[in-house]
């Protein structure tokens, strides 16, 4: 018997034209766990606000990112995908697929019903749980199972933030940049609004003290902006880093979202002298829109504004071999 692995990536534009870009941005936003708020106040305001007046300024943006293979985050999903198949092995088969866009989950669940698999296991490519992204892969898989008649056994990968071999991985990636000297490090994730914070933990204080994150335990365990420091703070360890800051990027609207935020710890950073940073982001596994323009363009160029030199991207994991072989543990692990 075989063993089905449906691999999940957030998804990316067909093409970066401004149509395709607002067909992206119209199943993307309109995900309740994305935007959660009230079904006609957040299809007035994705429908006749967000997309129409985003599409052309966001496709401008694919476009400066867009290669002869297509979309990075896309390309290297596929290689990734790949050469995991390959290192599981015959006893495996896997299958790629993105929450958004194609390849559809519906279409990847469907192609490994036909092999008949003993068990699916269904790892979403985000090392940090949120509602957002794992939580709604999982949804979309449970509603798209729930109709099938056989439901063999599934097993879902919620998250691997802390997982030894991910750790490994980034520090493999870090350490083709250490050679180079640096004044700071910085580790920027992607951010959340402080209200899906609080809709994990509502009976908690959460956000009410400001460190209440930066330690993990038992009790915050699920709660994204910890699972941030804690893969910061392990990554920063096995690199025998220590001057180092966590912050958080690409919010969307006037709400409050998690902080620190990226562009104004870039002030602060620049404000006391510091020159040259070296940037992880690792709330992503392939490097997309939030790495390769909005961290290496958008805030170089705010860093040089803020008196700061260079800001120096570390490659995400893409397919790197030290990536796939996490994964394959990760797998094994989730078995």
């Amino acid at each position: 018997m075989k063993t089905g692995v449906l691999l999940v990536n957030l998804g990316t534009p067909d093409f970066p034209d401004a149509k395709h870009v607002g067909t992206y941005l119209s199943q993307f936003l309109n995900d309740p766990r994305v935007i959660d708020i009230p079904w006609l106040s957040r299809k007035l305001l994705v429908n006749l606000i967000i997309v129409p007046f985003r599409s052309r300024s966001s496709s401008a943006l694919y476009k400066k990112i867009w290669t002869e293979k297509g979309s990075p985050l896309m390309f290297h999903s596929v290689e990734s995908a790949k050469k995991l198949q390959s290192a599981l092995g015959e006893n495996y088969v896997l299958e790629l697929a993105m929450r958004y866009r194609k390849p559809s989950i519906e279409g990847a669940l469907k192609r490994l019903q036909e092999q008949s698999p003993d068990k699916i296991i269904v790892f979403p490519v985000f090392p940090q749980y949120a509602s957002a992204s794992t939580g709604s892969v999982h949804q979309e898989v449970m509603r798209i199972v729930s109709k099938w008649e056989v439901v063999p056994s599934i097993n879902f990968i919620s998250t691997f933030f802390e997982e030894p071999s991910f750790i490994d991985a980034w520090a493999e990636r870090g350490k083709e940049y250490m050679q180079a000297s640096y004044d700071h490090y910085l580790f920027s994730f992607h951010g959340l609004p402080e209200r899906q914070m609080r809709k994990a933990y509502p009976e908690g204080p959460c956000l009410q003290d400001k460190s209440c994150c930066e330690n993990l335990n038992e009790k915050n365990y699920y709660c994204y902006k910890a699972q941030c420091y804690k893969t910061a703070k392990d990554i920063a360890a096995k690199l025998q880093i220590s001057n180092y800051t966590v912050s958080f990027q690409s919010r969307l609207g006037k709400s409050p979202w998690i902080k620190p935020y990226t562009d104004d710890m870039l002030k602060i950073l620049a404000e006391k002298g510091h020159k040259k940073i070296l940037a992880f982001a690792p709330a992503f596994v392939s490097d997309c829109l939030e790495t390769i323009y909005e961290i290496a363009v958008e805030y170089q160029e705010k860093f040089e504004s803020y008196g700061g030199e260079k800001i120096t991207l570390v490659e995400s994991l893409n397919s790197h071999d030290a990536w796939i072989e996490s994964m394959k543990k990760i797998i094994h692990k989730n078995q």
